[in-house]
């Protein structure tokens, strides 16, 4: 199948509402059954099972039997990452107030994987932090690392020199999505080397097959703990 074909077939199994609201239901990784996905979705229990017979032949959803009970679950990571990026998008609305984005699963938000890196509200802080400690410089399109905040990252056993060539200084500012409200976070090279010590740390644990990431008491200590800025208190 040529890529032309399987966008078209793809789109047209999304295009259906009622197929949306089941493949948003999913985005988090957690296995749903079928009578709770139909009530999510509005439907009979015998459109729901019609409509994920669709999907699941399709390759988009996987089948999980347990005991009397269907489960579905997002077949591949390439389905979430492609439904995510369907509700990111915003279409023009000629000048009418445009609709509202859609809304990122609780349990998602505050920390997930982006892409090769980490995503949500834990990575939105960590973000701020990092500019307000001046461990950053320059602007969003030409973010660096400074000389301050290369010897801070090197103290937690980030090496700056060791992600990408001097000049480039191994880090790059990504955007989340814009429905997820939750602010710009690191990606590049340093978001992969940041991702890569909270989970060999053990800070954040990436259960399979799920879309959120779960965070250790010692992961909110510990990163909590990087570019922490002390106030000063006024005796």
């Amino acid at each position: 199948m040529n890529a032309v074909s399987s966008i078209s077939q793809i789109a047209g199994l999304m295009a259906d509402p009622k197929r949306s609201a089941m493949l948003w239901a999913l985005i988090d990784g957690t296995p749903r059954p079928t009578d709770e996905l139909a009530m999510m979705a509005g439907l009979t229990s015998s459109s729901a099972c019609a409509h994920l017979s669709l999907l699941s032949s399709a390759g988009l959803l996987r089948l999980e039997a347990r005991g009397r009970k269907r489960y579905f679950r997002l077949a591949t990571p390439q389905v979430g990452a492609a439904v995510e990026a369907l509700a990111s998008v915003q279409l023009g609305c000629d000048g009418q107030q445009r609709p509202r984005p859609a809304q990122m699963p609780m349990s998602m938000r505050r920390a997930r994987r982006c892409g090769d890196h980490l995503g949500g509200e834990l990575a939105g802080e960590l973000y701020h932090r990092l500019a307000i400690a001046g461990w950053l410089e320059g602007s969003e399109r030409q973010l660096m690392v400074s000389d301050e905040g290369r010897l801070e990252l090197a103290r937690i056993g980030v090496f700056i020199d060791a992600l990408a060539p001097r000049q480039q200084h191994g880090c790059v500012i990504c955007h989340c999505n814009e429905w997820s409200d939750q602010g710009p976070h690191l990606g590049g090279s340093l978001g992969r080397a940041l991702l890569t010590l909270f989970l060999q740390s053990g800070w954040l644990r990436e259960p399979e097959g799920m879309r959120a990431m779960q965070i250790s008491a010692e992961g909110i200590q510990q990163i909590n703990l990087i570019a922490r800025v002390t106030t000063l208190q006024v005796g």
